[in-house]
């Protein structure tokens, strides 16, 4: 009966310290205050303005790639508000459409909403990085599951963004994108 209850415990013991490696350490454990003061400094203003190529790959839950992507974007801000328009043409052929309108408050925080977000998303720039939280839902055709997504984008020495999202369903990665978001002159 002990070697039982020592199984159990041992059992909640791992889970317990799985639960908060994925929270204190790994993708979601990061914070903005960790890029304060790296790097070049992200001006969601600047740098999310004006055309943009995307170019992208999306991993499913075992780590391989699922589809690639190419979008065009284009950002206009009137002072603190914005809007981005995004275009994806994934290599299956389906084309996709987002429209992201953005709030952002001078203390870097940032609220964030689209058609096909369930409420308001949230985040925060500091320094080089910033971290967009928001629930997704899919196309019906995706399944229309709705989906806890993370998404940080990292501003590199070059203008380039480095964006990096996962995609939970109860906790669980389901997907993750990598791509890449560079400002085109006009």
């Amino acid at each position: 009966m002990m070697s039982v209850l020592f199984l159990a415990l041992g059992f909640l013991l791992c889970l317990g310290l799985v639960i908060l490696r994925g929270r204190a350490f790994a993708f979601a454990g990061q914070q903005s205050a960790d890029y304060a003061a790296k790097g070049p400094v992200l001006d969601l203003r600047r740098d999310l303005s004006g055309p943009i190529l995307c170019e992208g790959v999306i991993y499913g839950p075992t780590g391989r790639v699922t589809s690639r992507f190419v979008a065009d974007m284009e950002g206009t801000w009137q002072g603190n508000t914005g809007t981005l328009t995004e275009r994806f043409r994934y290599d299956s052929g389906a084309v996709d459409h987002r429209e992201w309108r953005f709030s952002l408050a001078n203390d870097g925080t940032l609220r964030a909403d689209a058609a096909d977000l369930v409420g308001t998303g949230t985040g925060k720039a500091e320094g080089s990085a910033l971290c967009l939280r928001y629930r997704l839902r899919l196309q019906d055709d995706a399944g229309g599951h709705v989906l806890d997504v993370i998404d940080w984008m990292y501003l590199l020495e070059n203008g380039t963004i480095i964006n990096r999202s996962q995609f939970r369903k109860f906790g669980i990665k389901v997907a993750e994108l990598v791509a890449t978001m560079r400002r085109i002159e006009r």
